[in-house]
């Protein structure tokens, strides 16, 4: 994990900052390897500081890198920081993305005049794009697990069962696979309610003939993984098998176009001009895709309003989708790792449609 305090220190030059704070539980995890819920780290030229609270002194010790000075405090983990701080002029960063209007003023207010509090963006977030092996390994795995209990809820069938029955049935069989969760809050759409892309699973029973999105995750080692597939209960009719082709289509070729270099607006055009030219635009309202990591949902992202481009080392969703309000919903997502030469696809359910009881 060095290497990260080391780029993240090569950064401060470009954004014209003398040292970083890092408040993200997200990006102090990414830069310490420390999983507990409150800690802060202060970046400098020469200064890497870990501050703490009482009950995660241990935590710490285990988890944090060597390459950290480790601090305890009683008081706000700002004030640690302040006390840290070179000697001189200088403009401190933080991350304005995750830092509260409030926060911002309380810290303002105690920092010394010497030091200018300069909104930085999100450099951790830039570093966190491109994955190390371990990293994408990590989601390989993660993916693998999610797949299994995919496999085995669906050897059960779908008939008969609530939404939420076959939602507590995955997120419970992921845990029981060593996950210690579900990435995000999984989705299980039935019927019409397929058509709302992020519907929240009920009670009402799913029936032989309805087309069920299930999209759902695993959260294994800190990594996430994200993926969706729509199958159709005991039988599906000539309309939904169309919709189904369609998008299945749309979501080939996006993953085609995934590599080094490729624009994320541009991969974005390649899936949505297939859906928009057999006259179903209007029907796929989202972008195309995200990244996934230690966060389920980050950098880089797939649309239309993206100046992203991919990069080798990038995993990124690809989940076209086609929502008729009232009848049915298909997505259809794989999250794949851009490669120099392309991608590879990580999650390894079929995707053609899969008929169940």
């Amino acid at each position: 994990m060095s290497w990260r305090a080391e780029r993240l220190t090569e950064l401060l030059g470009e954004l014209e900052l003398d040292a970083m704070l890092i408040s993200s539980g997200v990006n102090v995890r990414y830069l310490t390897g420390f999983t507990g819920s409150n800690g802060l780290v202060l970046i400098a030229p020469g200064v890497r500081l870990f501050v703490t609270d009482f009950r995660y002194v241990e935590r710490a010790a285990a988890e944090v890198d060597e390459t950290y000075e480790r601090r305890q405090t009683s008081t706000e983990l700002f004030d640690a920081a302040i006390d840290a701080l070179p000697p001189a002029q200088l403009r401190l960063g933080f991350e304005d993305t995750h830092v509260t209007v409030s926060q911002h003023e309380r810290w303002r207010e105690k920092l010394p005049q010497r030091v200018e509090l300069a909104a930085a963006g999100a450099p951790v977030e830039t570093l966190r794009r491109t994955k190390e092996p371990r990293e994408a390994q990590a989601i390989r795995q993660a993916c693998r697990l999610a797949d299994e209990a995919f496999e085995r809820v669906l050897a059960g069938g779908m008939a008969g069962r609530s939404e939420r029955e076959v939602t507590l049935a995955l997120d419970r069989t992921m845990q029981d696979l060593g996950a210690s969760g579900p990435s995000f809050e999984t989705i299980v759409a039935a019927g019409p309610n397929g058509a709302m892309p992020h519907a929240t699973p009920g009670e009402g029973l799913i029936a032989p003939g309805d087309l069920v999105v299930i999209d759902w995750g695993a959260k294994l080692d800190g990594y996430c993984s994200d993926c969706t597939r729509t199958v159709a209960v005991a039988q599906a009719d000539d309309a939904a098998r169309e919709i189904y082709e369609l998008v299945l289509q749309a979501q080939r070729i996006g993953v085609d176009a995934v590599r080094p270099g490729a624009g994320a607006q541009a991969v974005d055009s390649a899936a949505r001009a297939v859906i928009g030219q057999a006259g179903h635009a209007e029907h796929f309202g989202h972008g195309l895709g995200h990244g996934v990591g230690l966060e389920v949902h980050e950098a880089p992202r797939l649309s239309q309003r993206s100046e992203d481009e991919l990069a080798s080392g990038n995993t990124v969703t690809v989940e076209p989708g086609v929502y008729l309000p009232g009848e049915f919903g298909v997505r259809i997502e794989d999250l794949v790792l851009v490669t120099d030469d392309g991608c590879e696809i990580l999650t390894s359910v079929p995707k053609e449609l899969l008929v169940t009881d």
